[in-house]
């Protein structure tokens, strides 16, 4: 279908409102790891749209499971049910320790009925005063008012008028200053397992025992946002899969469409059962549509072949991230998990990541940051080897050039 528009990025400047400050790159066509933009340049894709497109582009399951349920049901009311949607949830739940789903359309979505899910629970259970929220400085859980003033970074936060209260922010993996501030007061601790705006930072196995063990002793429920790391992202189905504990709430988004919005929220029918009817909704949560791709997804996915290439593929990155490295000595470490991946700049170029990410456009490779001093990689799941070779090549190229000034 042509257009009568000139549809360039001068015209995002006319039409669209300016808290987004795209590049100058309009992609018009993606086939697996690659893209190309208005002018046919190509590019080999490491960002998957933030962790999002974890099959690559066009990938034929989920072209597929478009083409299909697109001539069956777009969308219903959630005064009925759908059988995409029961059948995803039924997925779900035998694959994870959860019960029950809610279903919704972005990450903090999920998270806001999480938390919404959390006070209720509290309320109903002990009484309006235990209603502390726990989270952890630099994480990140959405922009809805709610989720972003659980997020541990204020900037995104202020500026709105007054914020939601008891909500507490700790130093990620501090057990001391979780022992001192968790109270029976506390109704939730939230936190990522693998925080990834925040840097690429690992929760401690040790932190995480203790997360669970205070939440417990306090009757507080703890609450992971797998909204990044979920779906094979680290070589898990879910991340809390390789650790020793077990949320009681759970949030997936990003991949679990593949790049088609949806979320969810897991949980047991113990916790679940506090968000009556009426208490929560979404009108397009459950849309057999999305539901239909997060099936495709979650069957090409979750199984061991797709995980063990993740791991597998991890390794050629952090391997040749190694031998940039020591060319260019701009890391002073490499860190993450599965294909979350993190570059730490060294003191020599800290605050440049967003110079890196410039720069590797500009070489045919694209890239992220996670704050000003890590470079991050989320490219699919599947992505080719031959692409991850000639991607680092790229970004090799790129950071050549942003060492030579």
């Amino acid at each position: 279908m042509s257009s009568n528009f000139n549809l360039t990025r001068e015209q995002f400047d006319n039409v669209m409102v300016p808290n987004y400050a795209p590049s100058k790159v309009i992609p018009v066509r993606g086939e697996g790891s690659r893209v190309w933009d208005q002018e046919g340049k190509e590019f080999i894709d490491f960002a998957g749209g933030i962790a999002v497109n974890c099959l690559g582009h066009a990938h034929p399951a989920l072209v597929n499971a478009l083409k299909t349920q697109g001539e069956k049901l777009w969308h219903l009311a959630n005064v009925m049910t759908n059988e995409p949607a029961l059948e995803l949830a039924t997925r779900l739940t035998d694959s994870t320790f959860a019960e029950k789903v809610y279903f919704a359309n972005s990450g903090a979505e999920a998270n806001e009925a999480a938390l919404k899910l959390a006070r209720r629970y509290a309320l109903e259970k002990h009484g309006e005063d235990k209603d502390q929220i726990i989270a952890f400085e630099r994480a990140f859980h959405g922009r809805t008012f709610f989720t972003v003033s659980v997020g541990g970074q204020a900037a995104y936060s202020d500026g709105f008028g007054p914020k939601p209260q008891a909500i507490t922010h700790l130093p990620f993996n501090d057990i001391e200053a979780l022992e001192k501030e968790i109270s029976d007061k506390t109704c939730a601790i939230m936190l990522e397992p693998l925080q990834g705006e925040g840097g690429i930072i690992d929760a401690d196995p040790e932190f995480l025992a203790a997360v669970r063990r205070l939440a417990d002793k306090h009757n507080a429920l703890v609450i992971f946002d797998e909204v990044q790391t979920g779906v094979g992202r680290t070589g898990e189905l879910f991340a809390y899969m390789s650790t020793e504990i077990v949320p009681d709430i759970l949030t997936s988004a990003k991949a679990l469409g593949g790049g088609f919005p949806i979320a969810a929220m897991l949980t047991t029918t113990e916790i679940a059962k506090h968000l009556k009817i009426g208490t929560h909704g979404s009108t397009y949560g459950g849309n057999p549509l999305a539901c239909a791709i997060g099936n495709a997804v979650l069957e090409t996915v979750n199984n061991k072949a797709t995980l063990d290439g993740v791991k597998q593929r991890e390794q050629m990155f952090r391997d040749g991230l190694e031998q940039i490295n020591a060319k260019y000595d701009v890391f002073s470490e490499v860190r993450g998990k599965g294909l979350l991946i993190g570059g730490v700049l060294n003191s020599k170029y800290e605050g440049r990541a967003k110079e890196f990410l410039v720069a590797a456009m500009e070489e045919g490779v694209m890239s992220l940051v996670a704050g000003a001093n890590v470079v991050r990689f989320t490219p699919s799941l599947v992505i080719p080897e031959a692409d991850i070779v000639e991607g680092l090549a790229r970004y090799e190229r790129a950071i050549a050039k942003v060492v030579a000034g």
